[in-house]
């Protein structure tokens, strides 16, 4: 058997090398480089014996993945429509975004409902689990806790598969331990170790398996990028610490559709739902100011309406400044573009601001008019009428393009009292039953003619 070996290994994107140096030579990034015990067999070691596996036909008939509801419906939401037992979920969000509460007040509520659920903290004391959960008003549900970070332990005490527990949440995976490795928690190599056993003790034990994961400064989970693929489910708890607003996002799912997401509002006592969001982002609105366009978008297959708030003041600077906050700056910087070059607005002199209410961020390519549209408001000073949304995506010739959905973007806006829409001219002939007064706009040009007062440029 070969001697094992030591190599150098990124905490940032897994890399190794076999000599430590100050950049990664793989992503580039500075002091990252952690040594690490490698395994005693080397490349060239012969497979050990094996068994030829069974093959099965593509066609067979396969059952739905049974549920388990967490009775939180916007978590079942993005979970696919509940927990799927042996199945593993990646959870990731800021410090204090409230993803401990959140799991939190889902185990309690399983665990009340007659679920065998087991709670793992390795940042906190029980103490200090046990205050959280008093201040939820969770305090008398039957949830197994243990503060504890030593895999090994963990794994002794979820047992057998007799008595395996529905739910286990493991608070967070980034300070668990093996002791089969020499380093430290939190590296690149005991992240994966520890996730692959507990990813592979849920499979063989029918439980459902939360994991908890830091984000680095970027925004992305902390570790291996080998954890992500190895979950069956990645969701992010995005939120604004300004706003009390959190949404749980949806970006990998092999039970359910990706990119949904899930609204709370946090409170003293809690996550609590919004069945609404659309009520929630346009609750606060200026319907006299200009600058403020509603956008009718689609976050998974739930249609969500928000307003997009424009600013554009002529600018002192030489080079007039451009902040946007909840979408791409980049496609603000398009947007311009079109404006100028296809309908004589010129905007190279002014400072323009762009911000999505509510803490939300909008990636949907269908928010180009309701920019657009914005950005006119504020450039002519009229308001536009607060019973119209916007949607639809621009070219850089200026034309307005179809977009998906459009029907369930109309219905919710029909629901929530708009009463018009401008939207693109070659609509689907479902949305063109709806009860909304549609505006068809085929180029940006017919917008600003509408918007900016004659002679004005």
């Amino acid at each position: 058997m070969a001697k094992a070996t030591t190599a150098y290994v990124c905490q940032e994107c897994g890399g190794s090398t076999a000599q430590w140096a100050g950049k990664c030579p793989s992503c580039g990034a500075w002091n990252t480089l952690v040594e690490e015990v490698t395994g005693g067999r080397g490349p060239d070691a012969k497979p050990r014996g094996g068994k030829a596996t069974s093959l099965e036909p593509l066609d067979a008939d396969v059952p739905d993945a049974p549920r388990i509801s967490s009775r939180i419906g916007e978590l079942d939401r993005v979970a696919g429509g509940g927990l799927v037992p042996g199945s593993a979920i990646l959870v990731g969000g800021d410090p204090g975004i409230g993803k401990s509460t959140l799991l939190l007040q889902a185990a309690a509520k399983l665990a009340s409902a007659g679920h065998k659920t087991i709670y793992f903290s390795g940042e906190e004391a029980t103490a200090q689990v046990r205050l959280r959960a008093k201040r939820l008003g969770v305090a008398s549900a039957p949830v197994g806790l243990a503060a504890e970070t030593s895999l090994a332990n963990i794994l002794k005490t979820l047992g057998d598969k007799k008595n395996a527990p529905d739910l286990v949440i493991i608070d967070s995976i980034q300070t668990l331990w093996s002791d089969l490795l020499e380093s430290a928690p939190g590296t690149v190599a005991q992240v994966r170790a520890c996730s692959q056993a507990l990813v592979r003790h849920a499979k063989r034990s029918g439980s459902a398996l939360i994991l908890v994961g830091h984000v680095t400064k970027d925004g992305q989970i902390a570790g291996p990028k080998v954890v992500e693929h190895m979950v069956d489910t990645v969701l992010y708890f995005e939120g604004d610490g300004a706003h009390q607003y959190r949404i749980l996002r949806a970006v990998k799912n092999r039970f359910g559709p990706a990119d949904e997401i899930g609204v709370f509002e946090m409170r003293g006592d809690g996550l609590q739902e919004v069945a609404n969001p659309s009520e929630l982002f346009l609750g606060d609105r200026d319907t006299v100011s200009s600058g403020a366009a509603v956008f009718a978008g689609m976050e998974g297959t739930r249609p969500v309406l928000v307003e997009m708030q424009a600013l554009v003041a002529p600018s002192p600077l030489g080079t007039p400044r451009r902040a946007v906050v909840g979408w791409d700056s980049s496609r603000l910087a398009m947007i311009l573009a079109v404006l100028e070059a296809r309908c004589g607005l010129v905007l190279g002199t002014h400072d323009v601001y762009l911000n999505v209410a509510g803490g939300l961020k909008i990636t949907d390519p269908a928010a180009d008019l309701a920019v657009a549209a914005a950005l006119v408001s504020s450039f002519s000073g009229a308001a536009l009428d607060p019973g119209n949304i916007f949607f639809g995506e621009v070219s850089l010739s200026g034309g307005v393009r179809p977009v998906g959905h459009m029907a369930s973007r109309l219905k919710e806006a029909e629901k929530l009292g708009f009463a018009s829409a401008s939207v693109p001219a070659k609509l689907g002939s479902d949305a063109k039953e709806s009860g909304l007064q549609l505006e068809y706009v085929a180029h940006l040009s017919e917008l600003t003619d509408k918007l900016m007062p004659q002679g004005q440029s």
